[in-house]
């Protein structure tokens, strides 16, 4: 839909988006004029985001590494940030298992499924699953990822018993804001995005550590397991990483603020 066509001008929703605190109004403005097929759904999309509802889960769909991930009321809304998750898993895939049989690829924690999709869309051919504990996060993966094997549970209860020793690369993006931030995080976020995609405990790092210390049954030889954190929880992750018999290094993403933890299993660790 064009402004033109629309008895909303551009000024008149960018006034609007502006009022409701919408820093990116311009932006926004566009986004929901070409998204809105007709007036009324125009309004309503314009009623829903000045009423704080994520400016993707009013349009439906997020930007992550070019492609357009359906987004779903109440699903997490993937960052940018975690681009630089995507391109460190890749990397790795690219370097360590070329020419073999398709790699075991998990995407744990996956919300929307938007680091499955985009590793999807990177690499030739992998063995792709994901999961998360949130339903409806579960049911955005699906649509989002529909050759991969999406599975529903608490981290790796959810995953078939068969992957066992078979993952290449764990890619996850589990929550990692300390409880007692949580309140001090964006409307948007705290209050439209479910609790169990944000809170990762006293310190940040609890689902991390239980992350961490289960990876090695399910790792391949030579297979690695990436954690998306923050610079200031890194050393905190790393440990986790080390105690679990994994050999940590952090990456920085100084261009998006992104911090990875990429921990390798030794050659002589046997699966858990």
């Amino acid at each position: 839909m064009t402004a033109s066509a629309s008895p909303f001008d551009l000024a008149a929703v960018v006034g609007a988006l502006r009022a409701a605190g919408c820093v990116f109004a311009e932006d926004e403005a566009g986004l929901l004029l070409d998204a809105a097929n007709t007036p009324s759904e125009l309004a309503a999309m314009i009623e829903r985001r000045t009423a704080g509802l994520p400016l993707e889960q009013v349009l439906g769909w997020a930007e992550f590494r070019g492609l357009r991930i359906a987004v779903d009321v109440g699903v997490f809304v993937p960052r940018r940030r975690t681009e630089f998750l995507v391109h460190q898993a890749a990397a790795l895939l690219s370097r360590d298992c070329e020419g073999r049989n398709p790699p075991v690829v998990v995407d744990l924690c996956c919300g929307s499924g938007a680091v499955g999709a985009a590793l999807v869309a990177s690499l030739a051919r992998i063995e792709l699953h994901a999961s998360d504990i949130d339903g409806a996060a579960v049911a955005c993966a699906r649509r989002n990822l529909p050759g991969g094997r999406v599975h529903r549970g608490d981290l790796y209860g959810a995953l078939p018993g068969a992957l066992r020793g078979r993952v290449d690369v764990l890619a996850v993006n589990a929550p990692y804001v300390p409880t007692d931030a949580v309140a001090l995080m964006p409307p948007e976020a705290r209050l439209h995005e479910p609790r169990v995609a944000l809170d990762g405990g006293t310190d940040g790092v609890d689902i991390q550590r239980r992350v961490a210390a289960g990876a090695p049954a399910w790792l391949a030889p030579n297979g690695h397991l990436l954690i998306e954190t923050s610079r200031q929880q890194a050393p905190l992750t790393a440990a986790a990483f080390a105690d679990a018999g994994l050999v940590p290094r952090v990456v920085h993403g100084e261009d998006v603020g992104a911090t990875v933890v990429v921990g390798a299993r030794r050659t002589d660790q046997r699966p858990g």
